[in-house]
């Protein structure tokens, strides 16, 4: 039987400790990566980026990257979320599918072509948050996809910036915003810590 959403959200940990000896296939990596880019992002840019560090040699680059985090090696995979920069030079094939399949038509695609050229060029500001925000929702959607598969995650912002860009080619337009580990958990996890009460972080206008 399936978990509620609301089960798989209270039931989720930040997970240290992973079963090394459990791997994920590439077919199941690939569903996890499948169901973040359902995620939501402004104007459907859908920039982002996944590279899901799976060797022993690749992990152990990373692992130096992220100040030596053991998790990163021990856990089946680690993906590197990138955000990426001049989405909307990308934003006419993106939208294309939509048009072909009737969501929205070949005016609405160039009304929104029209406002993301003329809000995005030239605004590094602007385009980094858009990456930060689409990345972030995209991680967070496949931490919660492996949690309904009975897999554990983390995500780490722990890391070496610099360093992951240049072991891992990153190009000018990819910035990685963290990295997720996922895998099967082992013994001695935290379970998740308690939260902030409500009305201290809730406004009711």
């Amino acid at each position: 039987m399936h978990a509620s959403i609301q089960e798989i959200i209270e039931s989720r940990v930040s997970a240290n400790n992973y079963d090394s000896n459990r791997k994920l296939s590439h077919a199941e990596i690939s569903e996890l990566v499948r169901l973040a880019t359902l995620a939501p992002s402004a104007y459907n840019f859908q920039n982002w980026k996944f590279l899901a560090v799976v060797s022993d040699v690749a992990k152990q680059r990373l692992q130096a990257a992220a100040f030596n985090q053991q998790k990163v090696s021990d856990a089946a995979v680690t993906f590197i979320i990138c955000g990426t920069l001049n989405a909307h030079t990308q934003l006419e094939p993106a939208l294309r599918p939509a048009v072909d399949v009737g969501i929205i038509d070949d005016q609405m695609l160039t009304t929104w072509v029209g406002m993301a050229t003329q809000s995005h060029t030239d605004n590094a500001m602007l385009q980094r948050d858009e990456a930060l925000r689409s990345a972030s929702l995209a991680a967070m959607t496949l931490m919660l996809a492996a949690q309904g598969k009975g897999l554990a995650s983390c995500a780490l912002s722990g890391f070496d910036t610099d360093a992951v860009t240049r072991e891992f080619d990153l190009h000018e337009t990819e910035i990685p915003v963290m990295l997720i580990t996922v895998g099967y958990a082992a013994a001695g996890n935290w379970p998740q810590k308690p939260r902030k009460q409500l009305h201290e972080v809730m406004q009711l206008l």
